[in-house]
Formats: structure tokens, sequence, C-alpha cells
């Protein structure tokens, strides 16, 4: 545990907080849509045509949960993220 002090930091944060970082489902699904989005569009004639696509999804998707305030996340007090 020495060398892997790393494995620990889940604990650190607030109990409300863990399950909303421990769980991988925003990512999945995410994933899954864009390979979905893919499948439509079939092919791409280069590779910088691909990148500016996967782009703009990324960038769609940070402007849909820019503001959004996850589970567990509102119930912590800014004295729980910040002791000091």
């Amino acid at each position: 545990l020495d060398k892997n002090t790393h494995l620990l930091t889940y604990f650190d944060y607030p109990k409300e907080v863990r399950h909303s970082i421990y769980s991988t489902n925003l990512i999945e699904g995410f994933n899954k849509q864009l390979k979905k989005k893919f499948k439509l569009k079939e092919q791409f004639p280069t590779e910088t045509s691909m990148e500016k696509y996967l782009v703009s999804q990324f960038n769609q998707y940070n402007e849909k949960f820019m503001n959004r305030i996850h589970k567990g996340f509102g119930l912590v007090g800014r004295d729980q993220w910040f002791p000091n």
C-alpha cells in the first residue's frame, strides 16, 4: 500500500459524492451514443473530418452537462470540500 497510496483516494471524498464518482454510467452511456452516431455516418472521407465530428460531439456533451449538479454533489457543503 505504501507504493499505491492513490488506491484509497476514493475515500478522501465525502460519502455523499462517492456514488457519483464510482459509477461510470455517464461515460458508458456517452460511448454508446457515439457508437450509434458513428454507425449512422458509416464513413468519413478523412481522418480530420472524423476528428472534427468527435470534437463537436464532445462539445455538445459538455454543454449539456456543464451546469448539472450530479447526485450527491449538491448535498455537500463547501467546508467538506475545502476544510481549510
